[in-house]
């Protein structure tokens, strides 16, 4: 079995020069922030990794959170020897980036995390603001609750080939084992992040609400807080120009 340093480290886009910025999935897989690699691309050394057990790729036994997912992202830019890294995250890959953040603080890496997104982001328990039960949902009611616009997010599954539905199952199975259980010690953790942070989310998403982000954001010091309209859980899908101009703004005042 293929072990966490090399299955994390076996999947990487990596395009650009320029300042560092790691590109983060969720659930949905690595399509679903390839515009955000695009849009940084020409002005940036972006890194967008496959998390192991998406797409295909192999998920090591001992890989079963999200807590553990980060360490060796962060073991990862301490080889590289990066600094002032941009660290943006969506759903999922929003938790993953603030554990980054986090364990940077905490263990003192001065310098190594520069900024960080988290777009719709998830891992905190909201109650009055719960989040949906996603893996219980049809497709069509999934694309109901991430998308300002369901019909652009829908696909049947019964147009899919054999081999879609296959990485459709893995992305869950591994969804399940790594961001399946919230780790109740990670509120705590997000109040020691140092990173300037900009929380951003979609207006309609339905999956965590934007009152959902809003305690997101209240949790992490001086973080911004930026509603996207007629956008979902994706919103650099559904309203890229919108995205891109408040992370844009956001870093330019860095």
């Amino acid at each position: 079995m293929v072990s966490i340093h090399d299955a994390v480290r076996a999947n990487i886009t990596e395009v650009g020069s320029g300042r560092p910025v790691l590109v983060l999935h969720g659930g949905g897989g690595p399509f679903t922030v390839a515009p955000i690699s695009h849009h940084f691309e020409a002005s940036a050394h972006t890194l967008t990794p496959t998390h192991p057990g998406w797409s295909g790729t192999p998920r090591p036994d001992d890989l079963r959170s999200v807590r553990t997912l980060a360490s060796e992202y962060v073991a990862l830019l301490q080889e590289r020897q990066f600094s002032d890294v941009v660290i943006i995250g969506s759903s999922i890959g929003g938790w993953i980036a603030a554990e980054i953040a986090a364990a940077a603080a905490e263990n003192d890496l001065d310098g190594l995390v520069g900024a960080l997104v988290v777009i719709d982001g998830t891992g905190i328990d909201v109650p009055e603001a719960p989040a949906a039960d996603f893996a219980a949902l049809n497709a069509r009611q999934r694309a109901e609750v991430a998308w300002h616009n369901a019909d652009l997010g829908y696909r049947d599954p019964a147009s899919m080939s054999d081999a879609e539905r296959a990485v459709l199952a893995s992305n869950a199975q591994a969804m399940a084992v790594i961001a399946g259980a919230q780790d109740p010690t990670f509120p705590a953790r997000l109040g020691r992040i140092a990173a300037p942070t900009l929380v951003l989310w979609g207006a309609s998403d339905r999956v965590v609400t934007p009152a959902y982000g809003r305690a997101f954001a209240r949790l992490v010091p001086g973080a911004q807080f930026v509603e996207i309209p007629e956008a979902g859980h994706l919103p650099q899908l559904e309203q890229p120009t919108a995205t891109f101009a408040a992370i844009d703004r956001f870093l330019d005042g860095l």
